[in-house]
């Protein structure tokens, strides 16, 4: 059941530790990801060998699966799963393939043009989380933009399954983004993997990818320690179900078991509008839970959330944004009039019949978001991630007379000579 709290009872301290999650306060999960990332970056091929054996339970004779071991486990998923993926990678192909847009150039003064260009970013690494739950509409979420914006080389690395290859959901999306290679690592192992290169993987300029708080830690000491960059902290999943009395507590309940049932540290929220549906709720999560083949992972992932009783639908909206949630459910009749009012959100699902679950898989939207409260500045994974956006201008003689004072009297004023030099010399 979810324990309950006042949002009118609540204190700032109280408010700001209620809203703080998957934090490492005596720096374990820091400890333990820069010894990992210390390691491979010494040992390479080796360690992440071991690190197979002890953490994943299988022996690799070769760290990847080429194209050939790829096309046999495609064929061996049924034909209407290989439908389902099609589908969802037409969806999520159609929704980013627009945000790919040239810009126009701008004369800022008469002879004085500026714009910008896109370029891929050349080599990135996609990693696709496995453990408890291997995740093929991950790997499309993030291939796809990649494969629009054209990026040259892109490596994929995800945990081995115990034969020491990988199912053929994941295969058959390889198929379909025409990638020919993926790497049989998983955890922080494989961030430092992608970020230093090994004699089996390549270096890559950006990572991408969800996972757990060690891959999410690896990847934020990871920016820290090279040129390597990577998308956003993305780590343990996490729902906020904003309902009032419109809304159906069957539907709300199994919007946050769809969160809960990732991993114990995943975190599901209401925030509701009285304490009886709240109490709906909680019937609902105890009769839905009975089924989950996942009801133990999502029983302790239930126990570690809460569910906040606001007044009105403001303070509800008030609450979430203190929050910043990965995905915001909007379960009541009103969404329309709160939508404006939303700062702080990885992606939002308006209304009754718009559950999380269509974004995560096929509706098209991207599921990569920022967790842990970085919606407040990070958005979500799209075409824009793997692209770099180059300025170019261009100054004709005219242009020159027209900015040239300008430039000179600046650079004086802050006593850089040689930057008013390269105009007056171009000027006489």
């Amino acid at each position: 059941m979810l324990k309950k709290y006042e949002y009118q009872s609540l204190g700032k301290a109280e408010l700001q530790q209620l809203v703080a999650r998957n934090t490492d306060p005596n720096n374990s999960i820091q400890e333990v990801v820069q010894d990992i990332i210390q390691q491979v970056r010494v040992q390479g091929d080796s360690v992440l060998r071991e690190y197979a054996a002890k953490f994943d339970k299988v022996q690799l004779d070769k760290l990847f699966l080429n194209e050939e071991d790829i096309d046999e486990l495609a064929t061996t998923i049924h034909r209407d799963q290989q439908r389902a993926l099609e589908i969802a990678f037409q969806n999520i192909h159609r929704f980013h393939s627009t945000q790919l847009k040239r810009e126009r150039t701008v004369e800022t003064m008469p002879g004085v043009k500026c714009w910008r260009e896109i370029r891929p970013i050349e080599k990135v690494g996609l990693y696709i989380p496995g453990g408890s739950a291997v995740l093929p509409s991950t790997l499309l979420m993030l291939g796809i933009p990649a494969r629009i914006a054209g990026c040259k080389e892109i490596v994929v690395c995800s945990p081995p399954q115990s034969n020491g290859k990988i199912n053929g959901f994941v295969a058959y999306c390889l198929k379909l983004l025409n990638i020919k290679r993926i790497y049989l690592v998983g955890g922080a192992q494989a961030v430092a993997a992608m970020a230093f290169g090994t004699q089996s993987i390549p270096k890559v300029d950006k990572i991408f990818g969800p996972g757990n708080q060690f891959v999410t830690k690896a990847k934020s000491i990871i920016q820290g320690l090279t040129n390597v960059s990577i998308d956003m902290p993305a780590g343990p999943s996490e729902v906020l179900v904003l309902a009032d009395e419109t809304a159906n507590p069957a539907f709300v309940a199994a919007d946050l078991l769809a969160q809960a049932e990732h991993g114990i540290d995943s975190q599901a929220v209401l925030v509701a509008t009285s304490n009886a549906l709240v109490d709906a709720v909680n019937i609902q999560l105890e009769t839905q839970l009975t089924v989950l083949p996942r009801k133990e992972l999502a029983s302790k992932a239930i126990e570690n959330s809460y569910a906040v009783i606001v007044s009105n639908l403001q303070e509800a909206i008030q609450f979430s944004n203190e929050y910043a949630p990965e995905h915001l459910i909007l379960e009541t009749d009103q969404w329309e009039s709160l939508t404006r009012h939303i700062s702080n959100a990885g992606s939002v699902f308006l209304g009754h019949l718009t559950p999380e679950s269509a974004g995560d898989y096929a509706s098209g939207t991207n599921h990569t978001l920022p967790t842990s409260g970085y919606a407040r500045s990070y958005s979500g994974v799209s075409v824009d991630s793997f692209v770099k956006k180059i300025t170019f201008q261009h100054i004709n003689e005219t242009g020159l007379q027209q900015i040239g004072s300008t430039v000179e009297i600046l650079a004086e004023l802050e006593g850089l000579h040689a930057h008013k030099n390269a105009i007056s010399i171009r000027n006489k």
